[in-house]
């Protein structure tokens, strides 16, 4: 718009110029040799311009006449310069594509068409390089270190061949060249700090992690993350040697990051040898609030020496309700409960934590204090059938592979703090619907007669004999549940006798639970039963739907031939007393004693064929035994 009013007002100026000379006539005399000419002043002034032009014109015309070689050369450069780029561009593309030949192809072409542009010898050998010709790559590589401005991708290129033929000090070589001719290169620094952390070498690695902080490689809080990482690992090589400066970098490394459950632990440990309780357990507290760890629950129980099982009880149920209602808190409590035998305590933690997090920990422990607490070996074998299908838990894992203890580098790639404490990625999709079952029954401790019965049988069977051998004793309350309202005479076909409870202490029909190991054996035992002395059928020929009541191992005439004759004489004896095995099982005649639980003694092993002579052994004849 400007130049426009500006055109305007020059037009306008001209035209007023133009109409104030020709307000004002006059004459212009030319005299030459002796002649006279007259011309007005308009005229002259329009034929002066015209001659101007021409002379313009005629001066530039010479200047392009003698330009000329000089332009068409510069046209001619300019036409291979732009053919040139134009492969360079081509090869690119193919490198992009992933087209080794046509890169090669066009690359050479921009080389030929352009002799001294440094990026033709980056495409030829990243083209040698896609193409797998890794000599020829390697050799153009090594050329560029004699040109300054291509000595950092030279650099660049021999390391990523020395990372393809596994050469870590060549490696660490052109990464540490690179990073001196361009400090604030990221792959170098990046692979300078992760070859150092490998090595182990942690004063030049936190030294490398500072320079890249300063050349804003990474962020503050990854600065003081892999700050942390690196002093802990420090700390770790040094407790040993020197106890107090590994505390100093320990301690230093939880300031950086609280969270890290390694530099804690460190810090905590090494404050106990030194007497500094107080400070060692706020350690733990601190990280323990960011985030509940098995290892921070086992370092806060054992931070002083020498305390009882009661002192660490109390002190772990002191760490857990920092966090409350977290099954890393109450697995804790239930584990120091347990050293202090505080059963119920242990129990109750037990529930919350397989109703938030029921994993093979869990089970285990759980088994754990079955065994402690009862002794009873058929839940304590179902609680560890039931942690093998358990999902697995947290553990330190780094690009797929999983470690018992931390480590500040990654095993695959070197990479710094890569481990993380999480499910490992095969127990992800885990699932077992049957976990889920978890019934209080099963959770609860045993009835007070059930546990007396069980601790009895684990008395009186041998060394070889597991709880699922011989079924447990029931309760006085189910038997009398079980047996018939009138206590007459009844049809042993169709009376239901009282079932072998399981081992939870619970009477119930063997067939509705296929996962009780206990229950599995008794069926077993009684599958194998041929028929009882007077010719009645054995459990397994009963009708379905029919239960059979433990018979104990006195009560076959002979009792279990091939015993001792003092065992055959108690067993005439018991004969005598005992009513007849016609009756039913509550019939009037010998109606049982059900003042107190059946028990079973067990005076040999069940395939012990008693202390007897080779001539009784020989003698002996087969005779109905409650184990065959």
């Amino acid at each position: 718009m400007i130049r426009l009013l500006i055109f305007i007002a020059l037009v306008f100026l001209a035209a007023l110029g133009s109409a104030w000379i020709a307000d004002r006539p006059g004459l212009i005399t030319l005299q030459w040799e002796g002649r006279a000419i007259d011309i007005e002043l308009l005229p002259a002034l329009v034929g002066l311009v015209v001659l101007l032009i021409i002379a313009i014109v005629l001066w530039n015309l010479a200047l392009f006449l003698l330009r000329s070689p000089d332009l068409f050369g510069r046209f001619m450069r300019r036409r291979r310069k732009d053919r040139g780029y134009d492969a360079v561009s081509k090869s690119m593309l193919a490198l992009g594509v992933g087209d080794a030949d046509q890169a090669m192809r066009h690359g050479r072409d921009a080389a030929k068409l352009l002799p001294n542009e440094p990026a033709t010898a980056v495409l030829l050998a990243q083209s040698a390089q896609l193409a797998g010709k890794h000599d020829e790559a390697r050799a153009r590589f090594e050329a560029m270190l004699e040109d300054p401005a291509l000595n950092p991708v030279g650099l660049h290129g021999l390391y990523i061949e020395a990372e393809r033929l596994n050469e870590p000090v060549a490696a660490r070589h052109y990464a540490e060249e690179a990073m001196k001719r361009v400090p604030g290169l990221d792959w170098a620094g990046r692979a300078v700090l992760g070859y150092q952390a490998v090595a182990g070498d942690w004063g030049e690695a936190i030294k490398t992690l500072e320079r890249n902080y300063a050349a804003k490689l990474i962020d503050k809080k990854t600065f003081r993350r892999h700050k942390a990482v690196l002093l802990t690992a420090h700390a770790q090589d040094l407790e040993d040697r020197d106890p107090d400066l590994a505390r100093q970098k320990a301690t230093e490394a939880h300031g950086l990051a609280a969270g890290l459950v390694p530099a804690a632990v460190l810090a905590a440990r090494l404050g106990t040898r030194r007497g500094d309780i107080r400070k060692a357990m706020k350690a733990i507290e601190t990280t323990w609030k960011q985030g509940p760890h098995p290892e921070l629950a086992e370092a806060y129980a054992f931070v002083r020496n020498g305390d009882s099982a009661q002192d660490r009880l109390k002190r772990v149920r002191s760490l857990a309700s920092l966090r409350a209602h977290n099954a890393e808190g109450a697995l804790a409590v239930a584990r120091a409960a347990l050293e202090t035998g505080e059963w119920e305590l242990a129990r109750t933690q037990m529930k919350s934590v397989m109703r938030q997090s029921p994993t093979r920990r869990a089970f285990l422990l759980m088994a754990d204090l079955e065994e402690r607490q009862h002794g009873d070996r058929g839940r304590v074998r179902e609680w560890l059938a039931r942690a093998v299908r358990a999902p697995a838990d947290p553990a330190w894992v780094a690009d797929g592979v999983v470690s018992e203890a931390w480590s500040p580098v990654s095993p695959v790639d070197g990479r710094l703090d890569a481990f993380k404490w999480e499910t490992p990625p095969e127990a992800i999709d885990h699932r077992d619907d049957s976990l889920e079952a978890l019934d209080d029954a099963l959770l609860d401790a045993l009835p007070p007669v059930a546990a007396a019965a069980t601790l009895e049988m684990d008395a009186g069977m041998g060394a070889g004999v597991s709880v699922a051998d011989v079924p447990p004793a029931t309760p006085v309350a189910e038997l009398q549940a079980d047996a018939p309202a009138d206590g007459g005479d009844s049809d042993p076909a169709n009376a239901e006798a009282p079932a072998p409870p399981d081992m939870h202490g619970a009477g119930h029909d063997a067939a509705s639970d296929d996962t009780s190991p206990a229950a599995s054996a008794t069926d077993d035992l009684k599958a194998g039963h041929a028929q009882s002395a007077d010719g009645k059928p054995g459990a397994s020929e009963m009708a379905d739907g029919e239960r059979a009541a433990p018979v104990p191992a006195d009560s076959a005439p002979g009792a279990a031939a091939g015993g001792t004759d003092n065992d055959k004489a108690d067993g005439a004896k018991d004969e005598a007393t005992r009513p007849s095995s016609d009756a039913g099982p509550a019939s009037k005649q010998g109606e049982p004693d059900l003042s107190k639980p059946i028990e079973f003694p067990l005076k040999h092993m069940p395939d012990d064929p008693g202390p007897g002579d080779d001539e009784d052994i020989a003698e002996k004849k087969p005779g109905y035994r409650f184990f065959n």
